[in-house]
């Protein structure tokens, strides 16, 4: 018996040609918080609704290590968080999530990401994002991915833009006392087929398929 025999997420790997995605052990953690720690993105702005980054290094590094571990606690095929480490020659980058409810039946799932700041400008975004939409298209059989930025999040909203991404509406939210507009966002399978930029290989997916929800 090892790990994988009762946690086979822990076998996951996303690959493409800069990047490796995969469920961060302890060591790919530490190195996570401590990215958050130095910051991931401006401080003058806010790009998260949930607005965990205002707040000391200290305290971003305990959330980061905190959310992880919550999510692998609370997870459910019906309902769950797959937080993976983003990799680029043995350095952690960044994390990459892909999430959903009542995938089976929905067949939607929902995104969200972060790098660190020293690693911003360089089309990882971009990357990190195609892997996971490769997972859930190509490996789970979604037929719906849906994303939001905030109406100043440029760089989010390119990304999107380049996956193949339409607009779905709009939230008015409050962030840091002012009023916000989340632009939403959603890709429908047709739309994936049509903008893969980067390829991706999948491996250890058919082991994790009822964590998801799925038959294997």
């Amino acid at each position: 018996m090892n790990l994988l025999t009762h946690w086979p997420l822990a076998g996951l790997r996303l690959t493409t040609p800069r990047l490796e995605l995969r469920l961060p052990d302890l060591d790919d953690l530490a190195a996570l918080a401590s990215l958050a720690a130095d910051g991931v993105h401006d401080p003058g702005v806010q790009p998260f609704t949930v607005a965990w980054t205002d707040a000391t290094p200290e305290q971003r590094a305990r959330n980061v290590l905190q959310y992880h571990w919550r999510c692998w606690g609370e997870w459910q095929p019906e309902n769950w968080e797959l937080n993976l480490a983003v990799v680029r020659d043995g350095t952690v980058v960044g994390t990459q999530g892909l999430s959903a409810r009542d995938f089976s039946v929905r067949r939607e799932v929902g995104t969200g990401s972060w790098l660190g700041r020293a690693h911003h400008g360089q089309g990882l975004g971009t990357e990190m994002r195609a892997a996971v939409l490769h997972l859930a298209f190509a490996g789970l059989g979604a037929q719906h991915a849906v994303s939001g930025a905030y109406a100043d999040n440029a760089a989010s909203l390119e990304v999107s833009r380049k996956l193949g991404y339409h607009e779905d509406g709009m939230e008015r939210h409050t962030v840091r006392g002012q009023p916000a507009v989340l632009r939403r966002l959603r890709l429908r399978t047709e739309g994936w087929q049509q903008h893969q930029p980067v390829p991706v290989k999948t491996e250890g997916l058919a082991e994790c398929l009822p964590w998801f929800g799925l038959e294997r």
